[in-house]
């Protein structure tokens, strides 16, 4: 399999998160890609440049978890340059450890991300690092 595959991306970028290699993420994107987090409440919901997608893998190293993939099936579709990824975080951080459930549709072109639409549990992560309250906070609850 071509390293340049949009599978072959998801599985780098998802190795690079379970390995904790926060900082070489960022190179995994094109210059002008987009991550959308349509289910975000606290944070932006959409992240536009490399640059500005590796300020915020910073931020994620700064929480001090530590998130393992797991049970990750890879779905091919009909647009060749674009998967879906279904798989769980195991989360551990000072809050103890959860699973927290993920899909991520990742759109690859040469070899580089341009686009994701990531639906993660946000509230396992916010959890896990004792943010829970200002989550809600953020949420107006």
């Amino acid at each position: 399999m071509s390293e340049t595959t949009p599978r072959a991306v998801f599985e780098r970028l998802s190795r690079g998160i379970s390995e904790g290699r926060w900082h070489d993420l960022a190179d995994l994107y094109a210059e002008d890609a987009v991550v959308e987090q349509p289910f975000v409440s606290a944070a932006p919901g959409r992240i536009e440049g490399r640059e500005t997608i590796r300020a915020h893998f910073a931020g994620a190293a700064a929480m001090g978890l530590s998130l393992v993939a797991r049970n990750t099936v890879i779905h091919e579709t009909a647009d060749p340059e674009v998967v879906v990824a279904e798989f769980d975080y195991e989360i551990t951080g000072r809050e103890g450890t959860t699973t927290a459930a993920n899909i991520q549709v990742l759109r690859v072109r040469d070899g580089l991300i341009t686009a994701t639409r990531d639906y993660h549990d946000h509230l396992a992560i916010a959890r896990m690092t004792g943010g829970l309250p200002a989550l809600l906070a953020a949420a107006g609850a």
